[in-house]
């Protein structure tokens, strides 16, 4: 399972800091939605001239618009970007042909969506479906991934995020997902290099 770091709610230069501290031992950089509204593309772009190497995941959320949208990230320098699963059928499929022609990944954020719709969104099997609780709510992570995964266990690539932490981190890692995406849990602790690497050291199997 690979790592993702979610950063969000900072100034870019903070951002840079925070990914500094945990780039050894995270696999995917998220610039978070609300980075991305406060400092537009200049927040891809500063974050991937700062760090060539990383694959950068950008949350844009896209609802609509998807070409413009998909387009003006990948050229910004994104490697993976966000739809919301709650768009039209059409609009992903505007992601998808637009991820395929930069050769970019895409994923399917399934913040709300219904069970009906979940199974819909199945057909898009070369992008990542994300599990995601959200933020908003403070509590049922667990419960969420059961639920949602009894719909779309069998699709190939699955994320989660939303209230990950270091006690529940154990029990997310035996479900399979490719992608776990972590925020505050290593971003607002006291030690950020030392909780990245407590996540990295579960989600790659050691303990």
């Amino acid at each position: 399972m690979k790592l993702q770091l979610a950063v969000d709610r900072v100034a870019i230069e903070k951002a840079i800091e925070i990914i500094r501290e945990a780039e050894n031992d995270i696999d995917i950089i998220e610039i978070g939605t609300s980075l991305i509204k406060d400092f537009g593309l200049e927040s891809v772009k500063r974050i991937r001239k700062e760090f060539p190497d990383k694959v950068i995941l950008a949350d844009i959320k896209t609802v609509d618009e998807a070409e413009y949208e998909f387009e003006a990230i990948y050229q910004a320098g994104a490697d993976i970007a966000t739809v919301l699963g709650a768009a039209s059928l059409e609009t992903i499929r505007i992601c998808q042909k637009v991820a395929q022609n930069y050769q970019k990944d895409y994923m399917i954020d399934l913040l709300e969506t219904s069970p009906e719709k979940q199974i819909e969104l199945k057909q898009f099997t070369d992008g990542i479906l994300c599990v995601h609780l959200p933020s908003d709510k403070s509590t049922g992570l667990l419960t969420l991934i059961e639920s949602t995964l009894s719909q779309i266990h069998d699709f190939p690539r699955l994320s989660v995020a939303g209230g990950i932490n270091s006690q529940n981190i154990a029990e997310i890692k035996k479900a399979n997902f490719e992608i776990a995406i972590v925020g505050s849990a290593i971003t607002k602790s006291a030690n950020i290099k030392e909780s990245a690497k407590m996540f990295k050291t579960i989600v790659d199997g050691d303990e």
